[in-house]
């Protein structure tokens, strides 16, 4: 991979621009901008009803805003569609888990490959020659490369609905591994977990970005993990961008703090994180 320049930033491998998008008469969005640098964690954070899953349905390609540009790697992808923005290297999991509960997990984390197979259904169908080899290769990529990360092999064969809730959420991580993304969406991956499963979320997280270089966009509310691993933090606020920047410097704006508190108080805000982390 060709680096840049001393100096100099990397092209954004995510660049949206101007994004605004509409229920009727409301405005869920408006003009928001922000960009995901190559091999980096940017955190979207902000109140309930900031617009931050909207935000995250436009990017996917469930939601189409009224205007606006997403680019991927400088492809604008505004007209395309999910399977195509998977194809594209675009992979997403979900606020509430999605997975096929009565399969295994080997099943359900090979199906997150199904974008990328060659082999049509009637040669599935009948597993003998080319699809029978891919299958195989894929299974073997999955459980030397995916599971053994992600240390699931002691589940692998267990059906997810078997499954406690932080393990579950780290098939639906695997599963969305599977689909080899360059730009990996994680819609709070941590909510509902403890401390101890937070921490092994967050762990997996970081090692994904530096041992895989895949770039993550991430929103999640458990504000001491996001500050703890993000590169880069935007806040929206009834759906606008009211800061972005390090993650320094978004605790210490008094926009932020308005925002979380009613008053522009960065130390207090800085105090409530504080507490929150110490009682998880």
């Amino acid at each position: 991979m060709t680096r840049p320049a001393p100096g100099t930033l990397a092209p954004a491998h995510l660049a949206v621009s101007g994004l605004s998008l509409s229920f009727g008469g409301l405005k869920a969005l408006t003009d928001v901008s922000f960009e995901v640098r190559p091999g980096t964690i940017t955190a979207l954070i902000g109140p309930n009803g900031a617009g931050k899953t909207s935000l995250f349905n436009c990017v996917s390609g469930f939601y189409r805003p009224r205007e606006g540009h997403i680019r991927l790697d400088g492809q604008d992808i505004i007209h395309t569609h999910p399977p195509a923005r998977a194809r594209a290297g675009l992979a997403r999991t979900f606020q509430n888990i999605a997975l096929f509960k009565g399969m295994t997990v080997l099943d359900n984390i090979k199906l997150g490959r199904h974008a990328h197979m060659r082999t049509n259904l009637l040669q599935a169908l009948a597993y003998w020659g080319a699809a029978r080899r891919e299958e195989m290769d894929l299974r073997a990529e999955v459980e030397r490369q995916i599971i053994d990360f992600l240390e699931i092999d002691h589940i692998r064969n267990k059906p997810v609905a078997s499954l406690s809730y932080g393990l579950q959420k780290r098939v639906e991580l695997a599963r969305a591994l599977a689909m080899r993304p360059r730009l990996l969406m994680l819609d709070e991956p941590v909510a509902g977990m403890n401390r101890e499963e937070t921490e092994d979320m967050a762990r997996f997280i970081l090692d994904v970005k530096e041992e895989w270089g895949i770039s993550i966009l991430m929103v999640e509310h458990d504000m001491g993990m996001v500050m703890d691993i993000s590169d880069h933090v935007v806040v929206l606020n009834f759906g606008k961008v009211i800061a972005q920047g390090p993650p320094a410097q978004v605790q210490g704006d008094p926009q932020v703090a308005a925002a979380y508190l009613g008053s522009g108080n960065p130390a207090e805000l800085m105090r409530r994180l504080s507490a929150v982390g110490e009682a998880a």
